[in-house]
């Protein structure tokens, strides 16, 4: 009956391993860029009229990862400013873009 554990432990992989590869493995250098950071950059370069600061980060990423990540920026920016301002994330996007309110919630007609 001794021997039952140490056959357990032949057979799982877990236990199998040597006490050095237990060890967790060191971090590895991050590779490409990171949508995310290349949008934040990207939008603060263009809120700050910086174009080739903005040239740079959109060259880091594809032209739709950049959009996803600008795209999500917005989002969230705008849902945080709404609930600051205790506002319809609607009425916050129209007010930042200089639209004028739109009682009936329907988009306006192009004139």
């Amino acid at each position: 009956m001794a021997r039952v554990p140490e056959r357990l432990r032949r057979l799982l992989p877990s236990a199998r391993r040597a006490p050095e590869a237990a060890a967790p493995a060191p971090a590895r250098p991050r590779q490409g860029h990171n949508l995310f950071e290349a949008a934040a950059e990207y939008v603060a370069a263009c809120a700050e009229d910086d174009p080739a600061r903005a040239e740079e980060a959109a060259s880091r990423v594809s032209p739709g990862m950049l959009s996803f990540g600008v795209n999500e920026l917005a989002c969230r920016a705008l849902l945080t400013l709404a609930r600051e301002r205790n506002e319809s994330p609607r009425v916050v996007a129209r007010s930042l873009l200089g639209l004028r309110e739109d009682p009936a919630g329907r988009p306006e007609a192009d004139a």
